[in-house]
């Protein structure tokens, strides 16, 4: 692990936070990463990569990219004071914060920023109800949590109107669900313009309360962490700073680094406390998986065969007798068998129908329905631009080898199988043919589907995927 950078071994004193000198002094930010190797291996492994910065210019902690590196900044004052007033368990969970900031591309280019602030308070509700409460800051904001009450000193010292402002963002905050995206957030806060305000607005005492900072001075106040309303547990100034060129470095940098770290956790087992929720969007942001229409489509072109017609030549003067010639087009019959256990339904029939009906000007599609039998009276020859209708002739179990054994009587027919199917049933016999595997979005795979002459081709539903 790299030993981390010190902007500046001069540290001024400071009155803007609870630790001493000496305790600022003695903060080492290595032992925490090491125990991040130990309790949270993935958000570990993805900071791993990444470049550790003490540094004085940003009043707490955050993340950015600066000539296509990227840092994990804290300021030492912020993170001693953390340790001393909430303990060591916080500087955990400012740890993950980041590094879901990261994971989310919040950095790079999921930004709005005419609204610099409320970018930041959707941003960090997105990820903090990701995070277990007891690890995160109390300075930070997370959905379903109010503000810590407005104190009569502060409310005199404010005035009435930006607490008026403080207390109903509070119960807005309070009222709103978790697991939302950025996006989503962002939406919601944007609806009123008194919550914008407030967000935007002139900074705080940082305590959790709107206080004494000078507007738009970006700095804490005299007594806490962070700036502005509360959520200032990190800093997002870096965000905007960057070129093009660094954003593009900077995310392949860090979906290499969170593809890395996934693979090496799903091989051992051990994710820490990232929730299923989150381990299946992190899949999906570094899945370099091709879509299964474009497989099905490698599928029927693999399976064309080379077709010759004899041709004549035109009679003209100097040639006066016929010639023979030849041409030659690709063409290809495949055989569509669809299971007809209960777990494959219409929708997903409709799905495979509507990629093979855009497939079938050069290919001729016969299907036959099937459970434990094939039943021959299903058979259904194609027509260009007509697509057969969904419908269901049988409703018992699946075999297999009932497919591959009517496949294989009918070779000379067919250039190749197409089953749709959920997958949950034994292996059949070998096939002649080449076969493609089509799993609904519910079904399974399995090893044995696999083979040289065997294309497995996992459904996948078209929905957008929720992000944070």
């Amino acid at each position: 692990m790299a030993k981390s950078d010190t902007t500046s071994t001069d540290l001024p004193v400071s009155d803007r936070y609870s630790a001493t000198e000496e305790e600022v002094a003695k903060f080492d930010m290595d032992r925490y990463l090491v125990r991040l190797m130990w309790d949270e291996p993935f958000y570990a492994k993805v900071l791993r990569g990444i470049n550790k910065k003490r540094s004085l210019q940003i009043p707490t902690a955050g993340v950015g990219v600066r000539d296509g590196r990227t840092y994990y900044y804290w300021n030492p004052y912020f993170v001693s004071s953390l340790e001393k007033d909430e303990g060591p368990d916080k500087i955990i969970g400012l740890a993950i914060h980041e590094c879901l900031h990261l994971a989310y591309g919040h950095c790079t280019t999921r930004r709005f920023d005419d609204y610099p602030q409320v970018t930041n308070y959707a941003a960090d509700l997105a990820i903090n109800c990701q995070i277990p409460a007891d690890k995160l800051p109390s300075c930070g904001i997370w959905p379903g949590k109010e503000f810590e009450p407005v104190s009569a000193e502060i409310r005199e010292k404010i005035g009435d109107e930006r607490a008026d402002k403080y207390d109903k963002l509070s119960r807005f905050i309070e009222s709103l669900p978790n697991f939302l995206s950025m996006e989503e957030y962002f939406a919601l806060l944007m609806q009123d313009p008194d919550l914008k305000d407030a967000i935007e607005g002139e900074p705080g005492d940082g305590t959790g309360q709107p206080g004494a900072g000078q507007p738009g001075d970006g700095s804490p106040g005299e007594d806490g962490y962070g700036s502005g309303m509360p959520g200032g547990m990190d800093d997002h100034g870096e965000w905007g700073e960057m070129s093009e060129e660094d954003r593009a470095v900077a995310e392949a940098e860090i979906k290499k680094a969170m593809a890395d770290a996934a693979k090496e956790c799903d091989q051992k087992g051990s994710w820490g406390s990232v929730p299923a929720e989150t381990r299946a969007e992190i899949r999906k942001m570094i899945s370099n998986e091709i879509p299964w229409q474009s497989v099905l489509k490698k599928f029927v072109g693999m399976s064309r065969r080379s077709v010759r017609r004899t041709s004549w030549s035109k009679i003209n003067k100097k040639n006066p007798m016929l010639v023979p010639g030849s041409r030659r087009s690709m063409t290809a019959s495949i055989a569509v068998y669809i299971d007809q256990s209960g777990s494959v339904g219409n929708s997903e029939l409709e799905m495979l129908f509507a990629e093979l009906g855009s497939l079938a000007k050069k290919t001729e599609f016969t299907t036959f329905h099937f459970d434990t039998s094939i039943d021959e009276n299903s058979e259904t020859v194609w027509k260009k631009g007509r697509t057969p209708q969904a419908h269901r002739t049988r409703c018992g179990g699946t075999c297999f080898n009932a497919v591959v054994e009517h496949a294989n009587k009918n070779k000379h027919r067919f250039d190749g199988i197409l089953i749709l199917t959920d997958g949950y049933a034994p292996a059949p016999v070998p096939c002649r043919l080449k076969v493609g595997w089509v799993i609904t979005p519910s079904g399974t795979t399995e090893p044995w589907m696999q083979g040289t002459r065997n294309f497995v081709i996992p459904m996948k539903e078209e929905k957008k995927a929720r992000a944070a």
